[in-house]
């Protein structure tokens, strides 16, 4: 599956669009925890325990999009969007959304 933030894909023709497709997860405040408790991996003010934890929120986001999408039938999904957003004290939610669509090559 090609997934892009751009609306087009070069060298490719959009032959269907099938619809909107997101993903989500959410945080909870442990990773707050684990953060302050790990304060030793804490090198020019990043934290990689931190960092990580982040990377892992955002595949599994993007992994849910994509199962959404071959659901619909699609081989890629275009023009998409990475949010992150603070619900309530220590939960960060990760959100991605984009446009789930059939593809052929030129």
């Amino acid at each position: 599956m090609i997934i892009s933030t751009t609306p087009s894909l070069e060298g490719y023709q959009i032959d269907q669009y099938l619809g909107i497709v997101s993903g989500e997860t959410i945080i909870g405040a442990n990773i707050f925890k684990d953060f302050f408790a790990s304060i030793t991996d804490i090198v020019g003010g990043r934290s990689s325990t931190y960092e990580q934890v982040l990377r892992e929120a955002k595949a599994t986001a993007v992994s849910e999009m994509e199962a959404q999408a071959r659901q619909f039938g699609a081989n890629a999904i275009v023009g998409i969007d990475l949010d992150y957003e603070t619900i309530r004290e220590g939960m960060l939610m990760v959100t991605v959304s984009g446009t789930a669509v059939k593809i052929t090559k030129l």
